[in-house]
Parts: structure tokens; C-alpha cells; sequence
């Protein structure tokens, strides 16, 4: 491969920049087409110790890319691409760099994790988007994990292209704890190409769980975010239930969006076009905060737990109580990024 010298244009020249900002303005462009760039991102690490005031279900995570070709329109981590100073939030979907010397990286950086801490693979950006398909990044800090034990792992996708890791998946689980979330918004196809243009089908989604549950891996499905006025409809709650549970998934779990300003200066004019009824109702809700309310949550909480007790499902990954695998959006927004 020989990737062109064109470097990425930022609101500063790369002298004056300073961190990953600075990295990511020296990084040279692999790819140009579809609206889509690759660059290359120098990495100093892979593993990102989550700090938050409440406990997490993981300890550390790992996103081998940065940026989402998915363009999800809800998407929160948007807002990830400022920390390289670039402020449209379309340059999340648009300019995806991948990191450099990962499995070298990983090798060193495994030493620090203690037994008992989890490993969270794919919080913000998806693991088995469209560059792995070329770049393989994934599946070389796979290749890395297999060689070691006694880890405890999580991988978050939307991703069908997951299948294609199958057996290193269960030589990484065999001397290690791995649990695979595939995450389904609503199992309504035309829906998910307006909310979700790039991602592909929750069809195909919950075919790949079928495979990896087929393949004896514990796999589950994440019905997140749930959307108001959007995906929150009992009966479309109840199909992507249902849905899971005939695909074999071990357990299923939900959050309710969370909105920051980077990701509603796109969410927002995209409901403007595609669900204008909803505008206002939005905009009331969200004013002033991330979150939705207290008592649409627990709304959200109820409803779910009805519809895992009709179709016979669970929402924790484990029965174990050092991990809990239901946690809110805010619990875990400022340690998603590594």
C-alpha cells in the first residue's frame, strides 16, 4: 500500500496544535472516495482507563478507530473528533482515522490490567466498520488478546462483518471472558436506513448474533439508543425483544438517547427533515441537558423489563456481580475514548 501524502485541513496549522490534535493533522490520507477519508493516527496508546464518579461495568476501553463511517444520526461520540480540533460534526462520519501499531501497543499495555478489570472493545466508535474490512485493525488486537488469559472483554458492533472473526473469537474465549453486543435500534429495515444510513441491516445484525451464538460465544443484543416518538413504540420495543431471543442472544438491554450539543447540531436539522412532528418535542426535552427525564428512563426500565419477561430474556451479560451490563449513556461519556 501506498497511501497518498495528502494531509487533512484543520482550522490550525499542525505547529501550533498540540496531542492527538496534533497527530491527527500530520496523519497522511489512505483513502479518498464515498465521501469518506482513512488516515493514519500515530497511537501513544490503546487502553483508556474510564473515570467516572459512578461504577462502570468496564475498566478500560479501546476504540481501534476514530470516527464512524456508520453515520448513525443520533450518534454521542461526534463530539470526540473536537478533542483534534474539528468542530462539524459531520467530520465524524467523514474522516475516520486508524491507529497505528496497535497489537505492539496492546502487548505492552495488557501488563497493566489487574484480574477482575473488564475491557470494553467499540464504545465510540465501531469496531467492524467498513476500514476494518481493509485495515484489519481489529483483528489484529484480537490476534494480540488470544495469546493471553484471563482477561475479561466486551465487544460492542453494528456490524455483521463481526462473523468473519469467528474462530479467533472463540480462541480469544477460551482462556478468557468475551461477551459480543450487537446493537439493534429497531428491526424495522426502512427505519434503520433513515437512522442509520450506513450500517448495515438489522437483519443481517441479528443474523450474525445466530452465528456467534451458533458458534458457542456469548452474545447479546443492545437496543440502544431509544429514541422518543422514534423506536420507543411498545410494539417496536417488543419486536427487537423478540428478535433477540429468536436469534439466540443471551440477553438484551436498552438506553434512552443521550443528546449532546455536537451530536444535535445533527441530530436535530436531520428531524427537522425526516420527522418534523417531532422537532419541537425534542427540543423541550433536551433543553438544557444531555439527558432525558428521570421518569422517562424509568418508563423505558419498565417497559423493557415487561418485554424481557414475556420472551423469557435477561439484560445482564452475566450472573456475575462484578459486572453489570445495563449502565446509562452519561455513566460512561467521559471514559468511552481511547
Amino acid at each position: 500500500m501506498h497511501p497518498s501524502l495528502l494531509q487533512i485541513e484543520t482550522p490550525e496549522s499542525p505547529a501550533s496544535l498540540v496531542g492527538i490534535a496534533k497527530l491527527a493533522a500530520q496523519g497522511e490520507s489512505l483513502k479518498l472516495g464515498h465521501q469518506v477519508e482513512y488516515f493514519t493516527l500515530p497511537a501513544k496508546a490503546l487502553l483508556n482507563r474510564c473515570v467516572s464518579k459512578r461504577k462502570l461495568p468496564f475498566t478500560w476501553t479501546i476504540n481501534p478507530y476514530r470516527g464512524c463511517e456508520f453515520a448513525c444520526k443520533y450518534c454521542y461520540a461526534r463530539y470526540t473528533h473536537e478533542f483534534m480540533e474539528m468542530r462539524d460534526g459531520l467530520d465524524f462520519e467523514r474522516k475516520i482515522y486508524v491507529k497505528q501499531q496497535t497489537a505492539w501497543l496492546l502487548r505492552q499495555e495488557l501488563k497493566r490490567v489487574k484480574p477482575g478489570e473488564q475491557i470494553a472493545i467499540g464504545t465510540a466508535t465501531d469496531p467492524y466498520q467498513p476500514a476494518e474490512k481493509r485495515f484489519e485493525i481489529t483483528r489484529s488486537m484480537l490476534e494480540e488478546i488470544a495469546r493471553h488469559r484471563g482477561l475479561e472483554l466486551g465487544i460492542v458492533t453494528k456490524s455483521d462483518l463481526v462473523v468473519r472473526d469467528i474462530e479467533l473469537l472463540r480462541e480469544v474465549a477460551r482462556y478468557n471472558s468475551l461477551y459480543i453486543s450487537l446493537t439493534v435500534t429497531t428491526v424495522n429495515t426502512r427505519l434503520a436506513r433513515i437512522l442509520e444510513p450506513r450500517a448495515p441491516r438489522p437483519d443481517l445484525r441479528l443474523q450474525a448474533v445466530t452465528k456467534l451464538a451458533q458458534a458457542g460465544l456469548n452474545v447479546g443484543v443492545i437496543c440502544s439508543p431509544v429514541m422518543p416518538g422514534i423506536t420507543d413504540s411498545p410494539a417496536g420495543l417488543d419486536k427487537v425483544v423478540r428478535g433477540a431471543k429468536e436469534a439466540g442472544a443471551r440477553y438484551v438491554y436498552s438506553n434512552a438517547l443521550f443528546l449532546k450539543p455536537c451530536s444535535a447540531n445533527v441530530f436535530l436539522p436531520f428531524l427537522e427533515q425526516e420527522f418534523p412532528q417531532l422537532v419541537e418535542s425534542y427540543r423541550k426535552r433536551y433543553e438544557g441537558h444531555a439527558f432525558v427525564s428521570k421518569a422517562y428512563r424509568e418508563r423505558l426500565s419498565a417497559m423493557m423489563a415487561a418485554l424481557r419477561k414475556k420472551h423469557g430474556m435477561r439484560k445482564e451479560m452475566t450472573d456475575r456481580k462484578s459486572i453489570s451490563a445495563e449502565y446509562r449513556a452519561e455513566d460512561v461519556q467521559l471514559a468511552l475514548f481511547g
